[in-house]
């Protein structure tokens, strides 16, 4: 069963269908006792990093969402923002981050020379690059994403890149840490490649 947070930020209906049409169960869920049942997490967001973290820290699942994630080590995938927050702390804002995987979210327009006159936010498809052979990209040909961001993870250790993007310069897009999955891109408006990306991710 795939639970997803439903703090109040993300596309939980887009997410609900998609896993309805692949006969898929899953469910949204807004309390820590409706969490604390779940097998696999969808962690999704969208807007700015301190507005995410506040909002989960007030919906009373913070201690329990820790608790499957780190003790448990119970799938998680954060989706946007929601791959965000899994980091330490944010250029964007003053907030701690969940910490689950070591790193900074970084403004995408300040990584140098390549990307000054590039339009933000970042918008449209893009292509995906796997650094690693990744089960969430299992059966996936020439997989392209649709992505919507300004920010981007900047992970502390190399090894936890999981995929790159480019865009004036290659980015991390997909991090990964043992139970610990985060994607920049929307898989839920990227058509049978975010399908494709949310049924292996339920077969973990």
């Amino acid at each position: 069963m795939i639970h997803i947070v439903d703090y109040g930020l993300g596309n939980i209906g887009a997410f609900l269908t998609l896993y309805k049409r692949q006969d898929i169960p899953a469910v949204a869920v807004s309390s820590a006792e409706e969490l604390a049942k779940a097998d696999h997490i969808l962690l999704p967001g969208v807007g700015s990093f301190d507005h995410a973290m506040r909002l989960l820290n007030a919906s009373g699942m913070r201690e329990t969402l820790d608790h499957l994630v780190k003790d448990r080590k119970v799938p998680v995938l954060g989706i946007c923002v929601g791959m965000q927050i899994i980091g330490d702390s944010s250029d964007e804002g003053q907030d701690a981050g969940l910490g689950w995987i070591p790193g900074r979210i970084r403004d995408l327009g300040g990584r140098g020379p390549a990307h000054r006159g590039l339009p933000l936010p970042h918008m449209g498809w893009n292509d995906v690059t796997p650094t690693r052979p990744l089960p969430l990209l299992s059966g996936v040909a020439d997989p392209r994403y649709y992505f919507l961001h300004s920010f981007y993870f900047d992970n502390s250790d190399p090894a936890d890149s999981a995929a790159t993007a480019h865009y004036g310069d290659d980015f991390t897009c997909i991090v990964n840490r043992g139970n610990v999955w985060g994607v920049q891109f929307h898989p839920e408006k990227s058509h049978s490649f975010g399908v494709a990306l949310l049924k292996n991710f339920a077969e973990l």
